[in-house]
Parts: C-alpha cells; sequence; structure tokens
C-alpha cells in the first residue's frame, strides 16, 4: 500500500512549496486530493489515460461515470472544446470561478476514458485558492471528482478524504472545511433550452436570471430511480452519497414530518435499530432516539448543504443501523440537498400526511 502524503495549506495563501510537492505528483500520472468551494476533489491530468484509469481505481468508480475537468483560466475552455459559444462566454462570465458545471462539444484531445466514451466534456472552473494554484502551477487540465469512495458520502475536509483514500492516493492538500459542502450545479448547455443535470452549488434560480429559459433534468428532480440511456454527467446513474446505514427521507408538511419521522422511529428501535434522525433546528428537540444530529436552521440552507455529508459521515461513526431524514424546501440550495438525500436513500421516500 502507497503512503498518502497528507500537507495542511493554508486556504487563502496556499505556501508555493507544498503546492510544488502536490503539482510533482499530478505531473507524473500521480492522485492528488484538494479542496473546492464545494467539495474535497480527487485529481488526476485530465489528459493522460493512464492517469485518469488510476483516478477510477483508487475510487472504485464504474468507468460509465464522467469525470469533471477543472480548469485554472477561462481561455483553457478553448482547448477542450470544439466551440465556445457566446452562451458559454457569459455564463463562465458570470459564474466562473464557481460551482457551476458546464456540458460542452468536447475536442478531440480528451482521452475517452476522462469522458466515459461520450462527445461532451463537464467542466468547472472551482473557487478555491487552493485548488486554482494547483490548476495553474500544473499546467494541466484537471479531472476531479469527489476524493471518496464511489457511492459514499462525499468529502468536506482532508479527513473524510483520508477515511475512504489512504493509503489509495498519493496526497492530500488540507485546506480545512469546504464552504459550499454539496457539488457543483451541472448545466448541459449542448441542448435547446439548457437542462440542469444535477442541482447544486449554484442554484436554478440564479441560472434563470442569466438564461430566462432553463429546464431542470427529470433525474435531477426525481423521486424515484429513473433509466437512464446516456449518463451525460457525475451523478445521474448509480448510487451515491450514502451512508452505510440505510436511509429514509419523510417529505411533507413540516408538522406531518415531525409526526411520521417519530412513528417510524418507534418501529424500527421496537425492532431493536440502532436509529439516527436528521432533524433541523426548530425540530431537533422533538425526537427520542439514539442519535439526533441537526443540518441547521430551515431558515439558512446554506449551512444545511454544508452540513449534510458531515452529518452522514458521523452517522456511520455512531454505528446506527437507519437514518431517519426530515425533507427541507426544495428551493435555492436546499434543491440540491433534497437530490442528494433522495439519492443516499436510494430514493426509499416516505410521504407524510398525504399529497
Amino acid at each position: 500500500m502507497k503512503r498518502t502524503l497528507l500537507l495542511k495549506v493554508d486556504s487563502q495563501e496556499p505556501e508555493t512549496e507544498k503546492i510544488g510537492v502536490a503539482v510533482d505528483f499530478i505531473k507524473r500520472g500521480g492522485l492528488v486530493a484538494f479542496p473546492t468551494e464545494t467539495v474535497y476533489g480527487l485529481g488526476a491530468d485530465a489528459l493522460n489515460p493512464k492517469a485518469v484509469r488510476s483516478l477510477f481505481e483508487a475510487k472504485r468508480r464504474p468507468l460509465d461515470n464522467p469525470l469533471i475537468v477543472h480548469v485554472g483560466y477561462v481561455k483553457d475552455v478553448s482547448r477542450l472544446t470544439k466551440k465556445v459559444s457566446p452562451k458559454t462566454e457569459r455564463l463562465m462570465k458570470s459564474f466562473w470561478p464557481g460551482p457551476l458545471t458546464l456540458i460542452l462539444r468536447r475536442s478531440e484531445v480528451i482521452p475517452d476514458v476522462t469522458v466515459a466514451g461520450l462527445d461532451t466534456i463537464a467542466v468547472r472552473m472551482p473557487r478555491h485558492s487552493v485548488a486554482l494554484a494547483l490548476i495553474r502551477e500544473s499546467g494541466c487540465s484537471i479531472a476531479a471528482p469527489s476524493a471518496n469512495l464511489a457511492g459514499k458520502p462525499s468529502p468536506t475536509t482532508a479527513q473524510h478524504v483520508l477515511d475512504d483514500l489512504d493509503g489509495r492516493i498519493d496526497a492530500v492538500l488540507d485546506a480545512g472545511w469546504t464552504r459550499i459542502g454539496v457539488e457543483s450545479t451541472v448545466l448541459d448547455i449542448t441542448v435547446d433550452p439548457p437542462q440542469v443535470l444535477r442541482p447544486g452549488g449554484t442554484p436554478y434560480e440564479e441560472l434563470e436570471k442569466i438564461l430566462r429559459r432553463v429546464e431542470l433534468h427529470p433525474v435531477a428532480i426525481a423521486e424515484k430511480e429513473l433509466a437512464t440511456n446516456e449518463v451525460r454527467s457525475p451523478g445521474m446513474k448509480h448510487r451515491h452519497y450514502a451512508p452505510d446505514a440505510d436511509v429514509i427521507v419523510v417529505e411533507g408538511e413540516l408538522s406531518a414530518v415531525v409526526s411520521k419521522v417519530k412513528e417510524l422511529s418507534e418501529v424500527y428501535m421496537r425492532k431493536g435499530s440502532k436509529v439516527g434522525v436528521l432533524a433541523t433546528d426548530e425540530t431537533v428537540d422533538y425526537y427520542m432516539v439514539n442519535v439526533v444530529r441537526s443540518l441547521g436552521s430551515r431558515r439558512n440552507l446554506a449551512v444545511i448543504a454544508k452540513n449534510l455529508f458531515r452529518l452522514l459521515r458521523e452517522f456511520d461513526l455512531e454505528s446506527v443501523d437507519v437514518i431517519i431524514a426530515e425533507s427541507i424546501p426544495a428551493e435555492g440550495l436546499g434543491l440540491a440537498v433534497m437530490n442528494r438525500l433522495r439519492k443516499a436513500s436510494g430514493y426509499k421516500i416516505v410521504r407524510a400526511g398525504g399529497r
């Protein structure tokens, strides 16, 4: 087993020598985990097929799940894509650097393995000093899915990365907690109107202001598993974001949700299961179960998004058998949170109080 090097770096002004160590790994075809504003990513040179294959292997990620390619400058996009349209330029100017991934037609320089054989590529520029330093100093476009084992909750700290990948990758750049806590929004602009394939750190409502017409792909708002013939984006296929425990999501009006969570908790505890409840500040005191955690206040969806993956991992540390999660409003960042909870549950959704 290889030794994973942990490099603690300043989140605002990363130390040049530490970035240099990580850059050397990337240039030699290695794997480096690094923070972005969303979650920690696992990086490899996107144009090095051998490095990209080793990334899939380290994560145990299915090869049909395409990667997001991270760039350091807007000008880098022209090399990776066939055409940069005025619409693309407008979106990059409005949202980059930031948590928006754009699906574009790929150029011939992109290895098939990086894009899972598709004729499109997912590209973004992260808004994080450490990520940008790594990308720019390496001179590479960096393919970087989340730095976790496939299917597990995404990592929002370096420790989460090590919990999953210690000994499987070369290095981790540790700059503390990530700011947003859920992955980037993925927007396909090869179709008209553009489609959100995965809700994330850039809210749908913000895209509407720029594009006027933008759709949510059925997978982005699905309440049950949908068959997908072509996977154009990470998060469209396979189980994602799931802790070891079973997850049940209870949806509906808040008072009915609280009652249903209590009812389900009692059922599982009578069976001898260790129960965890994922609540909010407004409801956390209502539950008498083995483990209760609050995502934060329902009035602050940014805090809820930031806490989601951390709390799912904490339930695993508590060895709960089942997590019963309250729904939150599916608006703004709440849409991304509900997308992740539904996927984490394998679409085990319980309706509270009818519909």
